[in-house]
């Protein structure tokens, strides 16, 4: 499992992201997408239950070359066929 750095922490918390969401993603991805060709990132992401919102496209960045790997950073958004999945 990835390990959050204090950036992706701080993030989620501002953002209103519970690190529980962020495992649920990581654990059961729906999606894991290059951020860039030949980059050491990825996106993990996943549709998931989000209280008033409904369903929202939660994503989270991995360094994938730490080990153990790193979540660099994570949030959730509404507009999930913008980001490569198909709407529910």
């Amino acid at each position: 499992m990835a390990l959050p750095t204090d950036h992706a922490r701080r993030q989620c918390t501002r953002r209103g992201l519970s690190w529980e969401m962020v495992r649920s993603v990581l654990g059961e991805p729906e999606a894991i997408l290059p951020l860039r060709p030949g980059r050491a990132r990825v996106v993990v992401q996943a549709r998931r239950a989000a209280g008033a919102q409904g369903v929202v496209l939660a994503r989270v960045f991995v360094d994938i070359v730490r080990r153990p790997p790193e979540v660099v950073t994570a949030y959730c958004t509404t507009a999930s066929t913008r980001h490569g999945s198909p709407p529910p």
